[in-house]
């Protein structure tokens, strides 16, 4: 029992978005709030952008970021852990898969972060899961409360704009109001985001994804200001020239959780990515050259990630 819900410690973990709201309220007036914010463009400078199925953690010195951030949430949820006392972030992308681990793994980030800071608690945010109609987005819920309430630390939600706090009803259909958020890391503002560069290594990244990763992968090296990506490898995919040929609805509705609500480029992205697949059969040996990393520092002049050359 280490889930608290406006700050009384909880024995039972709601089982839905619904009995969460009906239960605690107020949590409709800490969405209204994130809601009111204006939706921000960020540019690449200054950016760690993390995909789904990823994660990263960093504190407030960290010279190398200014926000943490991803979109392109619909059923996934994004979830936000912060030390309120250093100030140290950790932000995810979960769509239901690898959970359990990615949860120790964003809490054991932030407190490693927090060693040497005045104490603090732990404060969960979660934002996305829109009213699908078939429920994903609850189920990612379900997942991401558990593997929170399980966990020994106790750990205070601050935020839940979901389910139905996160839906606007268009024509007949129900689509997300926030995809994307970003995270300063400086300051802990929290605020709905759309981020037009999402590299390094983006394709790469989305292959992983695509082809079936069962974990969620941590793409910065705190200690060494570095994004790290890989290494991991994949089979390769049978019929890529056939999914190619294929007309973008088509891709839309057999590649989407949510074909009816997706922003305009996904089927651009999933061409790309899909193209990188067939180009990159074998990463292990194509991308990750002695099964080594890509690292990439970023660049002082130019504010970009750069890779890391041997």
């Amino acid at each position: 029992m280490v889930l608290v819900l406006n700050g009384v410690l909880q024995d039972d973990c709601p089982m839905d978005t619904t009995s969460l709201f009906m239960q605690h309220p107020v949590y409709r007036d800490y969405a209204q709030q994130l809601l009111s914010i204006p939706t921000k463009s960020v540019g690449a400078v200054g950016l760690l952008y993390v995909g789904q199925r990823e994660m990263a953690a960093a504190a407030p010195h960290d010279k190398n970021i200014n926000i943490i951030g991803t979109d392109d949430a619909t059923t996934c949820i994004i979830v936000v852990v912060r030390h309120s006392g250093s100030g140290a972030v950790a932000l995810a992308h979960f769509d239901g898969t690898g959970v359990d681990e990615a949860v120790c793994t964003m809490v054991a980030r932030v407190q490693e972060l927090a060693l040497g800071y005045p104490e603090g608690r732990i404060e969960l945010q979660l934002i996305g899961g829109y009213r699908d109609p078939q429920s994903y987005g609850e189920e990612v819920f379900y997942n991401i409360m558990q593997s929170f309430h399980k966990h020994h630390l106790e750990i205070d939600l601050t935020q839940a704009c979901v389910g139905e706090l996160n839906t606007i009803l268009r024509g007949d259909l129900n689509y997300p109001i926030i995809y994307g958020v970003g995270v300063n890391i400086k300051t802990g503002e929290i605020f709905p985001a759309t981020f037009p560069e999402r590299g390094p290594d983006r394709e790469l990244r989305d292959a992983r994804n695509f082809m079936g990763a069962q974990t969620v992968l941590d793409i910065y090296d705190a200690s060494l200001g570095l994004l790290r990506i890989g290494p991991f490898n994949y089979d390769p995919l049978r019929g890529a020239d056939l999914w190619l040929s294929q007309t973008d609805d088509f891709l839309l509705q057999h590649l989407s959780t949510s074909p009816e609500v997706e922003p305009p480029h996904f089927t651009h992205h999933m061409r790309a990515t899909i193209k990188f697949i067939q180009e990159n059969q074998f990463p292990a040996i194509t991308v990750f050259r002695d099964n080594r990393p890509r690292y990439y520092r970023r660049d002082e002049t130019t504010g970009f990630w750069t890779l890391i050359l041997d």
